[in-house]
């Protein structure tokens, strides 16, 4: 059976301007990839090197009805905001997208206590990171519009040691242009009000989320394709999974694929994600340990693209059902029964 060391913790991935590679089950004191020295054959400049990293962080979120699914980018040249809200039982959809030119703001280099914020006349997009109080919280804030309802949320993520062990790696393209990320599978709890007077309550006994925080040196024509989902097995254990095929090497190594049964970390092995009959088809996730073996079908499709002279986006993320079986480092094997999640393929230049 696939198993992979858990590396004692870290104050940063980079030591003495080498990027460091490696799983940890605990959150570096600062990510700074502005520290590795020569990250390209050729010396640049430092603003240049900093038009080169991309970073993101990234919320979801849901319970027996709803999935909210928030992201904020930074991949220089634009800046994205992104509010999905899905009600599993009618369909019925909200969806924000808001596209800004420039770099501006930074994602924080440390998720100890930070925070970042995006807003402009009709929305409003906060993120405070504070591992040091055991939280992560997240505000909403979105004007209606003649076709979309006022929206506004407040989330905070339970990240106690206690019942959160996440997963944190340095990955690498090359052997100096890390990929780093933060994930983890948590209980959340909060409030969603849409229009003028829908209120939701998410209780965190029957509600969870997973939370990503990523920054790399990402290539020029950047693909990657991630499988998520999250819930509560038949014995009511909070269970959940997050697994990605992108361009690192030493996959087998070492990866980002992760699995979280009642709090505890199974890193998981390498997977091949494919689609033979297309995206709106079932999408087959398999390894060769046999630790993987999922479907996932679509149900709702949720397409985007972005197009300008140096830069093209596409991002699919369809919402459907998983099924099939995962296996945890004890050996047990967590049957995943029609759990709903989200499947994404993307392809970015920039």
């Amino acid at each position: 059976m696939y198993t992979r060391e858990i590396l004692s913790p870290r104050s940063s991935p980079i030591e003495n301007g080498i990027p460091l590679q490696g799983t940890w089950d605990k959150a570096f004191d600062e990510v700074d990839l502005l520290e590795i020295y020569r990250p390209y054959r050729f010396p640049l400049p430092r603003w240049l090197r900093d038009c080169r990293i991309k970073e993101w962080e990234c919320f979801s979120v849901q319970d027996d009805r709803f999935l909210l699914e928030a992201f904020l980018g930074n991949v220089k040249l634009y800046r994205i905001a992104q509010v999905l809200l899905y009600d599993k039982e009618t369909g019925e959809k909200f969806i924000f997208r808001k596209l800004l030119p420039g770099s501006g703001w930074r994602l924080p280099r440390s998720l100890a206590n930070a925070s970042v914020d995006s807003h402009s006349a009709r929305f409003f997009f906060r993120i405070h990171s504070w591992l040091d109080a055991d939280t992560i919280r997240l505000d909403l804030n979105i004007k209606k519009t003649r076709r979309r309802p006022s929206f506004t949320a407040h989330l905070a993520y339970n990240m106690s040691s206690r019942d959160v062990t996440p997963m944190v790696v340095s990955l690498s393209f090359t052997e100096r242009r890390p990929l780093y990320a933060f994930k983890a599978l948590a209980a959340v709890r909060g409030d969603i009000v849409i229009g003028e007077g829908r209120r939701l309550s998410l209780n965190q006994d029957r509600c969870s989320g997973i939370f990503c925080d990523y920054k790399g040196f990402f290539p020029y024509r950047m693909r990657q394709q991630v499988c998520s989902a999250y819930g509560f097995d038949s014995e009511g254990r909070r269970f959940g999974f997050h697994i990605a095929e992108n361009q690192t090497r030493e996959t087998h190594k070492n990866n980002e694929n992760a699995l979280w049964v009642n709090g505890h970390l199974t890193p998981l092995p390498p997977v091949r994600i494919t689609m033979p009959g297309g995206l709106e088809s079932d999408w087959i996730i398999q390894d060769v340990e046999g630790m993987v073996d999922l479907v996932f079908t679509p149900r709702e499709q949720n397409r985007s693209a972005i197009g300008l002279m140096a830069a093209s986006a596409e991002f699919d993320a369809p919402l459907g059902y998983y099924n099939g079986m995962l296996v945890d480092a004890g050996g047990e094997q967590i049957q995943v029964r029609n759990l709903f999640g989200m499947g994404e393929k993307l392809y970015l230049r920039v």
